[in-house]
């Protein structure tokens, strides 16, 4: 897993973590997820590549959704 992120990118990591377990099935592409958020695409990839580091997310084919598998704790 990443470093320790900045707080702006700990907020939006939260943020988008909120909104996928709120839905299940959500699958965002990164121009969905930037305007879901309204948050640059630096920011944004940043955010979505820590998730998926972190085990929470999983990216195939430029689409980032929840892993099945769940959330693995650091």
């Amino acid at each position: 897993m990443p470093t320790n992120p900045s707080v702006h990118m700990q907020h939006l990591c939260i943020r988008i973590t909120c909104e996928y377990l709120e839905m299940p099935g959500l699958a965002l592409t990164l121009p969905q997820a930037t305007h879901l958020w309204s948050a640059d695409a630096e920011s944004c990839t940043k955010a979505l590549e820590w998730l998926v580091a972190s085990g929470f997310l999983r990216s195939a084919g430029g689409t980032y959704r929840r892993d099945s598998a769940g959330y693995r704790a650091a």
